[in-house]
This record gives structure tokens, sequence and C-alpha cells, in this order.
């Protein structure tokens, strides 16, 4: 199973620091996924996303996360599958 981690803070104090600490929360998840890691901060929101993946089916880097989408607003972590894919690219 893969490993998720997030970070929100409404301090201002700490929110230059947060892609070090989401760095840190995805190194204590190593056994969680060991195939891949990856982390998306955004400081002046104070919001920050890391992901440890443990690859099963798809062994590509299509499922590298956090996924974010072709405009760059949106950002998403999720272990799983995104079963409705086709309908949510149409949509989106």
């Amino acid at each position: 199973m893969c490993g998720i981690s997030g970070l929100f803070t409404s301090s201002t104090a700490g929110s230059e620091r947060i892609d070090e600490r989401v760095r840190l929360m995805n190194s204590q998840l190593v056994h969680r996924g060991p195939d891949d890691d990856g982390q998306w901060a955004d400081p002046p929101s104070g919001i920050a996303l890391g992901f440890r993946r443990l690859a099963i089916l798809d062994l590509s880097m299509a499922g590298h996360q956090p996924m974010q989408s072709g405009s760059g607003r949106y950002v998403m972590v999720f272990n799983g599958e995104l079963y409705n894919f086709r309908a949510l690219r149409h949509e989106l």
C-alpha cells in the first residue's frame, strides 16, 4: 500500500519550510512505497503533499505523484486506481 503525507498550515512563519517538512514526512514512509516518491508544495498557501509509491500494476513513471493538471491549477495524491479516468478527462 502506498504512503500519503500532507501538511496544511495557516501560520505564515513556517510556510517557507513546508517543502522540507513534507520531504521529511515522506522519508518516514519508505516502507509504504519503495518504488517512487514525490512532493509538491505551495509555501504561500501553506499546503504541501507527499507520496510514496508501491508500483504493482503500472510500473511506468506515468503513475508518479503528486499529479498535477495540465494547467497546474489542481494537484492531487491518491491511493488506488481511477476507474472513471476517461469520463474525468473529458470533463476536465
